[in-house]
Formats: structure tokens, C-alpha cells, sequence
């Protein structure tokens, strides 16, 4: 999710799960061949698994780009053909890339000539008008006869005329039927579902018609949800993290993060949702969006953020 999944977010989000693939924000191609790498595609060994995202539509850019992450240590090349922002329609890739296929074809074919990691696309079921039986159909024929090694399919249309990018993620109606039915015509193919998905209950029940699940708002507005999913989906016997646990390593992490010369508002602005709906989670969030954003501002912050949930954990089970 451009601006929201960067480095930051992955390291504290790898933090409840060790074996769900993390995803990059989507880099456009041209910055990832032109501009600061380290900036825009570093990334921590302790991330891993992590897929890199690309939005394009030149090939030979795409399998440049590609080329570029798979030599920094990406585990899986992803094409993004689902984006609606202002941003990606004035550039003619994301979502606006559903109306050419073939293009997406030959930017797939392009990336897999270029890596041997896996080359993966995401789309949407259809933009505007047309026809999502045709047009998912037909993407999905074309990416797959390129090489692609997986589909992943966000359960709505995009509205690129009349809708903006936020309404474009709940408006158009979700059809997951639609992404089931692509799964049973193309069984052999690895096919994952996106799109409104809020309980980790609701990822294991879409995991019986489909491949994957690929969780984004969800997650990030309420990070808990991660916590049992190397458990739940991936049979992992080793314990979660516990909180305390986490919560030290993010310490530590802003601390090293703020002698680099960073902020600690870089990485707290992804710790707001941790506590959704628990006692203390509003005072939680409130420290957490004024007082990171101090000068000199440090873990400290992060650990007094902690006693007020642990202090309203204790008053409520007294």
C-alpha cells in the first residue's frame, strides 16, 4: 500500500508472524531503476519472506526493476495492475492496466525472462464498464500463458471514472464468487483473494476456495490480527510473541532507527492501531501521535504508550 506498508511497517509487522509474505509498497519502475535504492527498496534481513511490489508498463523498465530486486534480496516480483490512485491513472499502469491485457502480458513475460524469482500480478476483477467475466478471464489467460506464478485478485472493480481512491476500497461491490470461479476454471494455477477481508475466521474460510489471502487495511489498522496466523494457517507449533516481546524489539528498533539520523514518529505511525478496542487503546494512540512527533523523541515514548495499556489491562481484570 503506497505510503503505508514501507520498511517500517514490515519490521514491526514481521514482528507477529514469521511466515506470512510481507509486500513492499508498490515502486513505480522508473524510481527503482533511477533513484535512491537504499531509500526506496531497502530492506532488513528480518523481514523476510518479503515481495516487492512494481507498477509500470514499460517491459523492458518492468524487467529491469526486476532484475534490481531480486539482486537486493526480494523473495518474489509482483506486478501491480490493481491501484486506482490519481497516481498510477496519470501514468497508465495500476488498475488502469486492466483495459490492455496484452500489455500486462508482455510486461510478465518481460519480468520472467528477466529473474528466476516468481513473477506475480494483482489485479482487480474489472474497471468501469466492463464485463468482469471477460475481463478477468482474459487477464488471467494472458498473465498466465506469460509465466506469471500467481494471481492475486482483489474482489472488486475500480471506478477510475467517478470514484476516488479511498471510495474505490469500499464502494464498488466485493464478488468473491467471482474470484472462486477463476480458481475453479484454472485449477492448476495459484490464485489468492483480496478485498474487505477483517478476521483472520474470514481468511481461513476464503483458503477453501482459493490459494492465498492477501490482508492490507485490515492488518494494518489492527496489527493483532497477525498474531495467530502462523498457527492458524501455517500449522507453526512455535509460540507467538508475546507483547512484551514485541514491544522491546520496537524499542530497540526506533532506537537504532533515531541514531541513523531517523525520527520516531517513522515507525510509530504504524504502531497506532496495535491495541484496537482494547482498554487504554485511546490513550495508546494519542502518545503515540503527539508525543512521537517531539524533538528528540525516543523509545521512552513507545514504553510509556505501554504502561497505560498495561495499567488499563490490570484495572480491568481487578
Amino acid at each position: 500500500m503506497i505510503d503505508w506498508t514501507d520498511r517500517h511497517c514490515r519490521a514491526f509487522h514481521r514482528q507477529f508472524t514469521r511466515h506470512a509474505l510481507l509486500y513492499t509498497e508498490m515502486v513505480v519502475a522508473d524510481a527503482a531503476i533511477h533513484g535512491n535504492r537504499e531509500r526506496i527498496l531497502g530492506f532488513a534481513e528480518g523481514e523476510h519472506p518479503v515481495a516487492v511490489q512494481l507498477g509500470g508498463s514499460d517491459p523492458a523498465k518492468l524487467a529491469e526493476a526486476a532484475r534490481i530486486g531480486e539482486a537486493m534480496g526480494y523473495q518474489e516480483i509482483n506486478l501491480n495492475v490493481g491501484c486506482p490512485s490519481d497516481r498510477v491513472q496519470s501514468g497508465t499502469f495500476g488498475a488502469c492496466l486492466m483495459q490492455t491485457p496484452s500489455v500486462v502480458a508482455v510486461c510478465v513475460h518481460a519480468m520472467k525472462q528477466a529473474v528466476a524469482l516468481p513473477v506475480t500480478v494483482k489485479c482487480r476483477i474489472g474497471v468501469d464498464d466492463q464485463d468482469t467475466v471477460v475481463a478477468l478471464d482474459e487477464l488471467a489467460q494472458g498473465v498466465f500463458n506469460a509465466g506469471a506464478d500467481a494471481l492475486w485478485v482483489h474482489a472488486r472493480k475500480a471506478w477510475l471514472k467517478g470514484l476516488s481512491p479511498k471510495e474505490n476500497r469500499d464502494i464498488p461491490p466485493l464478488d468473491y464468487d467471482r474470484v472462486y470461479r477463476l480458481k475453479r476454471q484454472n485449477p492448476s494455477q495459484f490464485i489468492g483473494i483480496n478485498g474487505g477481508i477483517q478476521t483472520l475466521g474470514e481468511a481461513v474460510e476464503h483458503l477453501n476456495h482459493v490459494d492465498g489471502v492477501m490482508l492490507g487495511r485490515a492488518v494494518y489498522n489492527n496489527p493483532m490480527l497477525l498474531l495467530d496466523v502462523d498457527a492458524t494457517v501455517y500449522g507453526s507449533k512455535d509460540a507467538s510473541s508475546s507483547l512484551d516481546a514485541i514491544i522491546d524489539h520496537m524499542c530497540d528498533y526506533a532506537d537504532a532507527h533515531i541514531a541513523r539520523g531517523g525520527r520516531l514518529s517513522h515507525i510509530t505511525r504504524h504502531m497506532v492501531g496495535l491495541f484496537h478496542g482494547a482498554p487504554g487503546a485511546r490513550r495508546w494512540r494519542q502518545i503515540l501521535s503527539t508525543d512521537a512527533n517531539q524533538a528528540n523523541a525516543d523509545s521512552a515514548v513507545i514504553r510509556r504508550a505501554y504502561g497505560v495499556i498495561q495499567t488499563s489491562f490490570a484495572d480491568e481484570a481487578a
